[in-house]
């Protein structure tokens, strides 16, 4: 390895540009040139190219975001837009690849590497729904981020006497719903892995209401419903003021907490060290606090995790 590139894609995340930096000064170290490739893979295939220097990358371990900006990159999914992308790898030199991103970011680094162009995956999203790594880079930010947020809702429920639903991200995890609506204190959490029954939480509600309990907070993914919609039938069928609250973006911004720059350093120190080891098409991650690296259609294949103990904890902790 002479030369890598690195790009980030998909949604951005705490911890990207600790990720971005921690590769830049591992492959420095060790002599080889890094390319830093603007908006993802659409950028790739545009030949948004430049070299990075340690200046580039010394003060935003703490920055939110991706310097190298992000992107969705439809021509990227056809077989005409890897081939583009594939030149460009080959007319600056590039010998290396890695990806910072989610799902979709491993399918198009898997791609490239199915057509033998040596890549590496970071977990870089909030969700946390990659099944191979414990835990994804920017996944602690985001539930730290929405955990100051379940306070201050719960500040003005509490002077309303109403019941707040907060709608958090999560498409087909419940994790950010989950550890958050833990750490916060809340009193239902629907994630889209557990079935749920909004009937019996309005029982829970109208009793709580009996007993002079008059505000609650309801967690639920996207994954799992709109938090408008049910916010719309609690007050329906109960009668009870019911705010519903999206907290959208801002669980993607932010200064990444300690836990996730240095899982993102980590993992991008891993990533260069695979690269220059000859071990390509391969994932890094974390299991059991130890730095792991799959294969990536090994780890793409994995089916989702869902800690079901941790779950039953939370309806243990708001059963009184």
């Amino acid at each position: 390895m002479n030369r890598i590139g690195v790009l980030t894609s998909g949604g951005d995340t705490p911890g990207m540009n600790a990720a971005i930096r921690a590769v830049v000064k591992a492959a420095r170290v060790n002599n080889i040139n890094v390319m830093g490739i603007t908006k993802g893979y659409s950028g790739l295939i545009e030949g948004r190219v430049a070299e990075m220097h340690r200046s580039d990358v010394n003060d935003i371990v703490g920055d939110g975001g991706t310097i190298l900006k992000t992107a969705r990159s439809k021509e990227f999914k056809t077989e005409e837009g890897q081939a583009k992308a594939l030149q460009v790898l080959k007319a600056f030199d590039i010998d290396g690849l890695v990806v910072i991103g989610g799902d979709g970011s491993y399918k198009g680094a898997k791609a490239l590497w199915d057509k033998g162009f040596p890549t590496i995956g970071l977990p870089g999203t909030i969700d946390n729904d990659l099944a191979y790594t414990d835990y994804t880079i920017g996944f602690n930010t985001a539930v730290s981020g929405v955990v100051g947020e379940i306070r201050k809702i719960r500040d003005t429920m509490e002077s309303h006497e109403r019941i707040g639903v907060i709608e958090v991200m999560g498409n087909k995890c419940g994790d950010i719903a989950l550890f958050s609506g833990i750490a916060g204190g809340a009193e239902h959490i629907l994630v889209p892995e557990v079935p749920f029954d909004i009937d019996s939480i309005c029982d829970h509600l109208v009793h709580d209401r009996i007993r002079s309990k008059f505000t609650s907070i309801i967690m639920i993914s996207e994954g799992a419903g709109k938090g408008e919609s049910l916010a719309n039938y609690i007050h329906a069928k109960t009668s009870l003021d019911v705010k519903a609250i999206v907290l959208g973006y801002i669980q993607r911004g932010g200064t990444p907490t300690a836990d996730d720059r240095v899982l993102a350093s980590r993992l991008g120190v891993r990533a260069v060290q695979l690269l220059m080891e000859g071990s390509y098409g391969r994932v890094v991650g974390v299991r059991d606090n130890k730095v792991v690296d799959d294969d990536i259609a090994e780890a793409l294949a994995m089916k989702p995790k869902f800690d079901r103990k941790l779950y039953d904890m939370s309806e243990t902790l708001s059963s009184i």
